[in-house]
């Protein structure tokens, strides 16, 4: 549970944060802040347009199915030696003419190009939901890791500021102690030095709490952290009883489960799609086709006579002529590729290489998985027993404290081995926090794995 911690104090001074009086107006329980990080979060956002582009992606798929239509129009003058598009005869003239056409297309076959283009979009679609499902459940544990970093900071603060209030108290006992010649004035300059080191941890503990919510605060997209503040509603608690689950169990539950898995085995089948996109090339083309056309002249228009000898006639109506002047074409044309630089070839080839890695990448998740699982369940494991070890050492602690502090209040200890007994004793307290929150933080890991999220996340 590591943030940068000077990189993100000084971004905060630099850049600062403005008001947001949703974090001021309430404490955020855990689950709270992971459903508003679900919501908000930068990253989820854009994984969540990358949805999007492949619902796009789908229907440019589904649009090469369609037929292709066009519509052209164009007006155009003819200065000088001219040919007449009724005779055939050259003019030196000024005309103008205009054209009308339309065309259209459909595949016919295409090697299944198209067939195979559309299932890899919806694929495509799957892979990136789940990709958005990933991101959302890393988003979850590292708030969650956030969250718990900031009540462990909390309660750390709040022994050290324990720890100044009891240095403070000796501090006056110690001084009654002298004037009265149970004890040398020395043990005042060692107490007064200790209660500058409390002060100095205090404002150690402060830093590192106002970084943690910041840290959290950015995953949740806040502008204000300084008045954000969290409340402890965790339980040091197995109450999924995930402990009781043996290693092997949870990783098969994992394995149908966990969306890098699924996400792999996606990305297989897009890799497979490429392949027979790419053989799809080799195969021979058919599509079918129409064009309508039509024109007319706005020029006087040369006529020949029954002697053979030209003659001007001014131009016939633009309506009539557009109606004499269609013209319809139609038909099929087929392509068959023969030889193409082995560009064909080599595209195959080189989807192969791509099938092969995502054959080999799902395996890696595979065993990734597995030994995820069976470490996260080593380390919650051992984190329960390092907890309870700290548990047993404070009480320990505790009880030689109490057993120190009653022989330096007669003057049967001094103040440097009185002042050993306390640091150990916050050393124990710090231990209990820290261990605390870790055993908490691995036991979300490991029901994470189990298929128990911290909130149901739903997709849209």
């Amino acid at each position: 549970m590591k943030i940068n911690k000077y990189n993100s104090l000084v971004f905060a001074m630099l850049f600062g944060f403005g008001l947001s009086g949703q974090a001021q107006s309430k404490q955020w329980t855990l689950e709270e802040c992971v459903r508003y990080a679900l919501e908000n979060n930068i990253s989820i956002k854009l994984s969540e347009l990358d949805t999007k582009n492949a619902d796009i992606d789908k229907k440019d798929a589904f649009g090469s199915y369609l037929p292709s239509a066009s519509a052209n129009a164009s007006h155009s003058w003819n200065i000088g030696l001219n040919q007449d598009v009724t005779t055939g005869l050259l003019r030196n003239q000024t005309t103008q003419y205009s054209s009308v056409g339309l065309n259209a297309g459909v595949d016919i076959y295409k090697g299944l190009r198209n067939q195979n283009t559309y299932r890899k979009a919806k694929l495509s679609i799957i892979a990136s939901q789940y990709q958005l499902l990933k991101m959302q459940e890393d988003i979850s544990l590292n708030v969650a890791n956030a969250f718990l970093q900031i009540l462990s900071y909390k309660e750390e603060l709040k022994v050290k500021k324990e720890q100044l209030t009891i240095d403070e108290k000796r501090l006056a006992r110690s001084e009654e102690m002298v004037s009265a010649g149970t004890i040398p004035r020395g043990d005042l300059f060692d107490l007064k030095a200790t209660i500058a080191t409390d002060k100095q941890n205090i404002t150690v503990s402060e830093n590192n709490l106002l970084i943690s919510k910041l840290s959290l605060a950015q995953l949740l997209q806040l502008k204000e952290f300084t008045d954000f503040d969290v409340i402890d509603n965790t339980n040091a608690k197995d109450e999924n009883n995930i402990m009781a689950q043996a290693p092997g169990d949870i990783y098969i539950k994992a394995k149908e489960l966990r969306t890098e898995l699924k996400l792999a085995q996606t990305n297989l089948e897009i890799a497979q799609k490429n392949v027979a996109i790419a053989k799809g090339a080799y195969q021979p083309t058919l599509r079918g086709f129409y064009g309508f056309n039509t024109r007319a002249s706005y020029s006087d228009q040369a006529r020949l006579d029954a002697n053979g000898k030209p003659y001007t006639v001014g131009p016939d109506p633009i309506f009539q002529q557009f109606s004499d002047n269609k013209g319809h074409n139609f038909g099929f044309q087929l392509d068959v590729p023969i030889f193409n630089g082995f560009s064909v070839r080599n595209n195959v080839e080189r989807n192969k290489v791509s099938l092969e890695k995502s054959k080999i990448d799902l395996e890696q998740k595979s065993l990734d998985l597995q030994r995820n699982v069976y470490t996260a369940f080593a380390n919650a494991k051992g984190a329960l027993n390092t907890y309870e070890s700290s548990t047993v050492t404070l009480e320990a602690r505790q009880q030689a404290y109490n057993y120190a502090k009653e022989k330096y209040d007669v003057g049967l200890m001094n103040s440097f081995d009185f002042t050993q007994a306390q640091t150990l004793l916050t050393n124990a307290q710090s231990d209990v926090i820290r261990t605390k929150y870790d055993y908490i933080f691995k036991i979300k890991i490991l029901e994470f794995y189990f298929g128990i999220p911290i909130v149901p996340i739903v997709t849209k």
